[in-house]
């Protein structure tokens, strides 16, 4: 009896999720679905995807339209203690930029926010923005740079730009050219997908 007690076990342990996660989205309106219902927004598929996958047990979505990342800094270690997230997906940013907020301050909250997160025991995906051109190169590119600098230091996966696939396609964004439509949620989905999926499985032998 005892190899089928051992055949038994392990497809139970096969048939059970790679360790489910719990998953903690802090963004601000393009990942909170502005303009659409929530259930079209990406997080809401990923959420989906995860489920279907047996992936994560749930996804919390905390991302607020106009949210700027000292929004972000003051409310994270609230929910850092409220959901105890595995990993922490960090969409902050576009906002501080549109308002001209100064890069150092920006980039000192992102900072913290990902310093809090690891504290908490999380890890961190990091997801980078671009503001329109008109702020001018030197701002525009400083701010860019931000991303990959803090996920250098960090060691951290680094999504380079959300909405690299859709932001110069009109069809794909709402008629304030700032937000994606309902056609364009799987597309961001699809360019986070690559970085947040190694964090979530087993690294292959």
């Amino acid at each position: 009896m005892r190899p089928l007690i051992s055949i038994l076990l392990v497809l139970v342990v096969w048939a059970s999720p790679l360790q489910a996660k719990t998953l903690l989205v802090l963004g601000d309106s393009l990942s909170a679905a502005y303009g659409l219902p929530a259930d079209q927004g990406w997080v809401s598929l990923l959420e989906q995807e995860l489920k279907q996958r047996r992936l994560a047990e749930r996804v919390i979505n905390a991302s607020i339209s106009g949210e700027t990342s000292s929004g972000g800094l003051q409310r994270l270690p609230r929910l850092l203690s409220d959901y105890r997230p595995d990993l922490v997906l960090l969409e902050l940013g576009a906002n501080d930029g549109l308002r001209g907020t100064p890069l150092q301050v920006m980039e000192q909250n992102l900072r913290r926010m990902v310093e809090l997160s690891r504290n908490s025991g999380a890890e961190v995906l990091l997801i980078g923005i671009r503001i329109p051109p008109n702020y001018g190169p030197q701002y525009t590119q400083r701010f860019y740079s931000i991303y990959p600098g803090l996920a250098q230091e960090y060691q951290l996966p680094l999504v380079p730009f959300l909405l690299e696939r859709v932001a110069l396609k009109p069809q794909l964004m709402q008629a304030d050219g700032l937000h994606p439509t309902a056609a364009a949620q799987p597309i961001l989905l699809q360019t986070v997908w690559p970085h947040l999926y190694p964090m979530l499985v087993p690294e292959e032998s």
